[in-house]
């Protein structure tokens, strides 16, 4: 999203107030979800008189069916009844760059797995990142504890 938000900033010479949000809930009602929620936000920004909001499904690469009706239908509706403007900018789909940018990072992984030198490619600040996590970087991979038996939830 802070990608985004620059690149915009230097196509227009302006520095437009941006937010990550959510869409698709997902789950049991009374399991917590990601916020804030699209919604919920698009009536935030009406109450504080942002004047429209564009949408940027950064999460997705194609229009399938949870960007249609989250974005496109549910959120849409929300700031047509609010009288806010909106907009949803296109996902990559099928644009040859985005195609071209997931073969070269095929091939970046290939040259690693083959033991080759790569430079690997990054946008923003942080750099690239592992391909492959080690051991205990996220939490759903950390080492579980050795199994106490059958009934052990780590079996």
């Amino acid at each position: 999203a802070k990608l985004i938000a620059g690149a915009v900033r230097e196509r227009t010479g302006v520095d437009h107030p941006w937010q990550l949000v959510y869409q698709s809930r997902s789950g049991a009602p009374h399991i917590p979800w990601l916020e804030p929620d699209i919604c919920d936000h698009l009536e935030e920004r009406h109450a504080a008189g942002v004047p429209a909001v564009v949408m940027a499904p950064i999460g997705f690469v194609s229009d399938h069916m949870e960007v249609l009706y989250d974005l496109d239908t549910e959120a849409t509706a929300r700031a047509a009844e609010l009288g806010l403007p909106v907009r949803r900018s296109a996902t990559v789909g099928a644009d040859p760059r985005f195609a071209a940018a997931v073969r070269d990072l095929i091939l970046e992984r290939a040259r690693t797995e083959r033991g080759e030198p790569v430079t690997p490619c990054a946008l923003g600040a942080l750099g690239a990142s592992h391909d492959v996590c080690p051991v205990g970087c996220c939490p759903a991979r950390a080492p579980r504890p050795a199994a106490a038996g059958a009934d052990s939830p780590y079996a």
